[in-house]
């Protein structure tokens, strides 16, 4: 599920970029233009046998100097040793027309990636080690375009993140609770994960819960491929969360334009259908909770290199099909997307209550089971 959904990244982009009066009358031939490589794919060889082997193939693992995703912001710490194993999948960081998808050693991509990592795969250091892999992204515009090219650079990107998690699988051994998790095109590749490597198989039964942020997920159309429930409880084990954030009033046209007309992976078709919503501040579905159940927003200085948390400055309620409404904007950054959409914001508007919900969920997975009468 791709194309337009993230054309609202490049509105902002453009207005930098552009102008703002050649983007009022432009805009998407800009965006094209701008974002849009004009070469065809041009493809590569997958990842070598036991790439992921080598920490250079991380931007995040336990024992790499620096790591991102143990940071935190001051009165919060990371445990000396924390039960679970987190396969966290970046968003897309790479905005170049040069090509199709990144280059692994390209250091803007790279840079934005260890930021990303920064405020959002930090809410489950408290959880579980967290392991997030370089991968060479489908750049930007290719969100932009039908061309086939698109769906390509996908496809290629998807092979190194499955990839990545097979050595994951070997690095973390048989038996430790996995926490999945990603956001937008991290998102979407965690959803593809979720059906070709868990579904049906055992390995589903080791995952804790898997946080697939800020990319929409048919109930009818998406859900029942992905092998695991929606979460229905703050304290359910082995389920899925999933929300999108907006300000009121807020304008989802354009994402459900392009969702309306396009089907999931067996074909269901998604015009019409309910998204799955999780209250992060409930942690249960379709729920309408007070700015006071916010333990703690995570507002980043300007430089997204640190921050600090505000307790009780944001609500949260699912609304209409599914998404997630923050009632009047707030400020919390620079990044707000046409439509009052806070899609950069998904996990940082609630990063204290995330980190409580993957801890509880975690307590709850290793619960033992009730003794037999």
């Amino acid at each position: 599920m791709a194309r337009k959904f993230l054309y609202a990244i490049v509105v902002i982009l453009l207005l930098v970029i552009a102008g703002a009066f050649a983007l009022r009358f432009f805009g998407p031939q800009l965006s094209r233009w701008a974002f849009v490589p004009s070469a065809s794919f041009e493809g590569a060889p997958p990842p070598a046998p036991n790439a992921y082997a080598d920490a250079k193939m991380w931007l995040a693992r336990p024992d790499i100097r620096g790591n991102p995703a143990t940071w935190t912001p001051s009165g919060y710490g990371v445990p000396a040793s924390a039960p679970a194993a987190v396969f966290f999948i970046h968003p897309t960081s790479y905005l170049n027309r040069a090509h199709w998808n990144a280059p692994l050693d390209n250091e803007e991509a790279n840079g934005r990636a260890a930021l990303f990592l920064r405020g959002q795969a930090s809410v489950f250091n408290d959880a579980g080690q967290v392991w997030a892999p370089r991968y060479r992204q489908a750049t930007l515009g290719a969100f932009l375009t039908s061309r086939e090219d698109a769906t390509k650079a996908l496809d290629f990107a998807y092979r190194d993140v499955a990839a990545a998690f097979d050595e994951f699988l070997k690095e973390i051994g048989p038996d430790r609770p996995i926490i999945l998790a990603g956001h937008s095109q991290g998102g979407a590749h965690l959803l593809r994960l979720l059906r070709e490597r868990v579904a049906g198989k055992p390995l589903a039964r080791r995952i804790v819960a898997a946080y697939a942020i800020g990319w929409p997920i048919s109930k009818t159309a998406d859900l029942p491929s992905l092998g695991l429930p929606e979460c229905a409880r703050p304290d359910q084990a082995g389920c899925i969360l999933s929300w999108q954030s907006y300000a009121e009033p807020s304008d989802t046209s354009m994402l459900l334009d392009y969702i309306d007309a396009t089907s999931g992976p067996t074909g269901v078709a998604r015009r019409g259908t309910a998204f799955v919503c999780t209250n992060p501040l409930t942690g249960t579905p379709n729920a309408d909770a007070p700015a006071k159940a916010n333990i703690g927003t995570l507002v980043a200085s300007s430089d997204f290199k640190t921050g600090t948390i505000t307790v009780g400055a944001v609500p949260a309620k699912c609304v209409g099909r599914g998404f997630l409404s923050i009632g009047g904007p707030v400020d919390i950054g620079p990044y707000v997307l046409p439509g009052n959409n806070y899609h950069v914001f998904d996990y940082s508007l609630f990063w204290a209550n995330v980190r409580a919900d993957a801890v509880r969920r975690l307590k709850a997975f290793s619960a033992p089971a009730p003794a037999k009468p």
